[in-house]
């Protein structure tokens, strides 16, 4: 999608939202598209927005620095997320958004877009979902994070990328500082959890990619 065009904006709200042909048109209108390139910073720590993205393709970040350095993953933003200011009078964040990889957006007056939300029910159900969503996976990786170890953490991880795929297939691979980061945990230990699974035979590394060969022994590890 780094060719988009104004059908295939169309196409993608009516699909996001749930809408019909009409409202989609109304978000183009309301929206800017924007090309952010990798490893590009959206939003700027401390920086206060009056705009709302929503991820067409590509993937972003949030992420912040503690007091002695560490990088911490706070939030992922995949096709269809917004992230931004849902709040036009809110606060400046203290944490960056940051473009992984080649990432487009749409982008939206925060005014603008909530006043869609009033205005159609679609658009405000869906705004329900996303924010459910990301409550979710908040929830969630808080929880692994005070109740599984580092390298069950890491295991959990690997079969959450997974699940955007076939279930077994991670691609591309992920690099492991990336994945260390993500579940709060050092770079050798990622490392070891995922030499222990290919010796073990529970993953393989094939080209582009790492196959989860055993799902279930690799689901019996996430301890």
């Amino acid at each position: 999608m780094h060719h988009l065009t104004d059908p295939d904006l169309l196409t993608f709200f009516t699909t996001t939202f749930g809408c019909p042909a009409d409202v989609a048109a109304t978000l183009l209108q309301r929206s800017a598209r924007k090309s952010h390139a990798p490893r590009t910073i959206v939003i700027a720590s401390g920086t206060r927005t009056s705009s709302l993205f929503l991820v067409v393709s590509g993937h972003a970040v949030a992420q912040l620095y503690t007091f002695d350095g560490r990088l911490v993953l706070l939030h992922e933003y995949l096709p269809g997320d917004l992230f931004g200011a849902l709040d036009q009078d809110a606060e400046a964040d203290d944490h960056e958004v940051v473009a992984t990889d080649q990432l487009i957006t749409a982008m939206f007056a925060t005014a603008d877009f909530i006043a869609l939300a009033e205005l159609h029910a679609c658009v405000g159900l869906a705004l329900s979902r996303m924010l459910l969503r990301r409550l979710q996976a908040m929830t969630n990786r808080m929880y692994e994070r005070t109740t599984l170890s580092s390298i069950g953490r890491v295991h959990a991880e690997l079969l959450r990328l997974a699940r955007d795929g076939d279930g077994r297939t991670i691609r591309p691979v992920p690099i492991v500082t990336d994945l260390a980061q993500r579940v709060h945990t050092s770079r050798e230990t990622a490392s070891r959890a995922i030499s222990g699974l290919e010796r073990r035979g529970i993953l393989r590394r094939e080209e582009g990619c790492l196959i989860i060969v055993a799902p279930e022994q690799l689901r019996a590890l996430v301890v």
